[in-house]
């Protein structure tokens, strides 16, 4: 079974809640972790910004990311949200099984 880490910033930890708790009550995720505040600085629309950002981190089965993505959309604030996710090409066995028990 292969899994996903899956990173998302958000405008807020109050977003990142809220999209953390609709994948979990969706069976999408396992876990979810939030890391506030992030500082950000990319560009939009022909200029660089900067913001105050919060970081939510999921864990997930790679075979869930065509609906855990649209999901988020649906969910986020932003027009082009980032989400991006990084293979788990390893990790503790007991945390693996964990993983896809409750991503069942």
């Amino acid at each position: 079974m292969d899994f996903s880490l899956v990173y998302v910033t958000t405008q807020s930890k109050k977003e990142a809640e809220a999209i953390a708790r609709a994948l979990l009550e969706d069976h999408l995720i396992a876990c979810a972790n939030i890391i506030e505040p992030m500082q950000s600085l990319y560009w939009w629309e022909g200029k660089i910004e900067e913001a105050s950002e919060a970081v939510l981190i999921v864990k997930t089965r790679a075979s869930h990311l065509p609906v855990l993505t649209t999901r988020v959309k649906e969910l986020h604030s932003y027009d082009c949200p980032c989400i991006v996710a990084l293979p788990i090409t390893d990790g503790s066995s007991d945390y693996l099984t964990w993983l896809a028990r409750e991503t069942a």
